[in-house]
């Protein structure tokens, strides 16, 4: 007889993420039609997830004098948060520019004076190998915190050879070194660097494309790029992705985030995995890119990113989801436009600005989460044979979520049913 190590018992919910289908991420209705189960259990053996179910449906013979048992009795239990768009790995933080932000500034203007991501670049290059871990780990210790369980987490603030393999290199290292699991992405292209701003963006990724790539097989599995004014154009971005798929890496895309430059669809014609932040992507693109894609490709939408920088435009998550656009959200973790974890306040946000219920804003978060860094295998919803990445809420239901304004829910984080 299988004997349980772990059982969470007397949930008032058990928010499963199953029901949908099994071969695309959740869009459309699927969003917010997956199952729940009033007065719950999630039982498992070692890391893995064996059974969920009502409490009357509990085997009493699979438990032991070993099995830990987990009172739930009025709390959600719920599939482990998945924030799959952060840049975990930077030096120094950029308060200085939040006070020249409430002034006026814009964001591409602290771009244009050397700002922005390129005061975060001169940090990170001063920064040594330890300093970035130390920050990384302590990081990812309010990540977990907050209930993320699996985290992805970009390079792009070295933006030369050494500095970029070393934020991914750190990444990993830090990964290893916690509970959270880290999936590396390369965004060396991130902006055009001081070095380079003669040459122009053409140059630079030809340079990343011959010099970097070939050092980050089995690193990173998906490459990224910020196809935006000031950063690099849209032809620039096509030939990137394209060279860098023929190297066989995934492709992801910050795209139209401050202007519609058509990133968006041009990256899910190259297949991209993901789509992020999305502000200025039309409904009507979005409808292009779910059925060009077949619903592969998600969205990732990052609502405390206009909250922070005090702009108008959110992305519109209801038409997307109303076009079958499949959607993730994500916080975009970063010290220049959004230097927060919680994860639970983009969700509210999402509810409160781009017109998410909360079942969907849920399901975005986590299992659709997966697909953006394709990890569905193994996360994102609570079924046998997935890791036992679990949260135990103390809210006793899932509309109670995202109502709490900024309130952190989390009990208990289990992570690999430890």
């Amino acid at each position: 007889m299988l004997l349980y190590t772990l059982v969470i018992q007397h949930a008032a919910q058990v928010l499963t993420l199953a029901g949908g289908p099994t071969n695309r991420p959740l869009a459309g209705a699927d969003l917010g039609n997956w199952t729940i189960i009033e007065r719950g259990y999630v039982a498992c053996v070692g890391d893995k997830i064996v059974a969920v179910g009502p409490m009357d449906g509990l085997d009493l013979a699979h438990l032991g004098p070993e099995t830990r048992l987990v009172d739930a009795t009025g709390c959600v239990v719920m599939p482990g948060l998945v924030e799959c768009h952060t840049h975990l790995v930077f030096g120094g933080n950029r308060a200085d520019e939040f006070e020249r932000k409430l002034r006026g500034e814009s964001y591409l203007d602290i771009l244009a004076s050397g700002g922005g991501i390129l005061s975060t670049v001169r940090a990170t290059r001063a920064a040594s190998e330890a300093e970035l871990l130390a920050n990384a780990l302590h990081h990812l210790d309010g990540f977990r915190r907050y209930g993320v369980t699996t985290l992805e987490a970009k390079s792009g603030y070295g933006l030369d050879r050494d500095t970029e393999l070393r934020l991914v290199r750190v990444a990993r290292a830090a990964g290893h070194q916690q509970p959270v699991r880290v999936v590396p992405t390369f965004l060396g292209a991130h902006v055009v660097p001081p070095e380079f701003k003669a040459a122009g963006p053409r140059a630079y990724v030809d340079f990343i494309l011959r010099e970097v790539l070939s050092d980050l097989k089995g690193e990173a599995a998906f490459v990224d790029i910020f196809c935006e004014q000031g950063a690099f154009p849209l032809d620039v971005s096509r030939y990137y992705l394209e060279q860098a798929h023929k190297m066989g890496f995934g492709l992801k895309i910050h795209a139209e985030q401050l202007h519609d430059l058509g990133g968006c669809e041009m990256a899910a014609e190259l297949g991209a995995t993901s789509v992020d932040h999305c502000d200025y992507l039309t409904p009507a693109a979005a409808a292009r890119i779910a059925r060009q894609t077949a619903g592969q490709t998600v969205a990732v939408l990052l609502p405390l990113v206009p909250l922070f920088l005090r702009q108008e435009k959110f992305a519109p998550g209801r038409e997307f989801i109303d076009n079958g656009l499949p959607v993730a959200l994500s916080t975009d973790f970063n010290p220049g436009s959004c230097p927060s974890k919680n994860l639970w306040l983009a969700l509210s946000v999402a509810c409160l600005k781009m017109g998410f219920t909360p079942k969907e804003a849920v399901a975005a978060a986590t299992l659709n989460a997966a697909w953006a860094i394709a990890r569905q295998p193994d996360c994102g919803s609570l079924e046998p044979g997935k890791r036992a990445d679990i949260l135990v809420l103390n809210v006793g239901s899932v509309a109670e979520i995202p109502y709490w304004l900024g309130e952190n829910p989390v009990r208990d984080v289990f992570i690999g049913g430890q």
